[in-house]
């Protein structure tokens, strides 16, 4: 398998990101169906912290975390506090769900200028302790956001 594919520059998916209303009961629902251990529950940070945009503008959009390890994949479980964010959003609109395919990247600043030369524009940024991320508004014609991660 080619890894170096795409305007990704990779052809991995890293993670699949699903929104939900309940962290802690769908945390305990996916241990309990996997057999494994239920992880910790991070809470994204502070808007100074985190630098988060959503839209083109800061937010105070924040959201509770859960991450299974699935061996090559990780599952995110997204609970979104009230406030404007895409987890938010689709929340709102589509109920609970897969949000999102996540791929790690390099150059994170260089592909979103080339995804906006593609009339695929960011969504929602963001740093994260360790790295930065980006979710790019491919919904229209994929059918599902594309998440493009960084680490430092």
């Amino acid at each position: 398998m080619n890894t170096k594919q795409g305007i990704f520059g990779t052809d991995v998916v890293a993670q699949i990101g699903i929104v939900v209303e309940d962290i802690e009961k769908t945390a305990k629902e996916y241990a309990g169906f996997f057999g494994v251990e239920m992880p910790e529950i991070r809470v994204t940070g502070a808007r100074e912290e985190a630098g988060t945009t959503y839209k083109g503008k800061g937010t105070d959009a924040r959201a509770k975390l859960a991450f299974f390890e699935m061996g090559n994949l990780q599952i995110e479980l997204i609970e979104p506090d009230e406030h404007p964010s895409t987890w938010r959003e689709h929340l709102d609109k589509h109920g609970e769900g897969v949000h999102h395919l996540a791929f790690m990247v390099e150059d994170m600043d260089g592909k979103i200028v080339k995804l906006g030369q593609k009339n695929v524009p960011p969504i929602q940024q963001g740093n994260f302790p360790g790295g930065k991320y980006g979710y790019m508004d491919t919904t229209k014609n994929l059918k599902i956001m594309m998440e493009i991660l960084e680490k430092n």
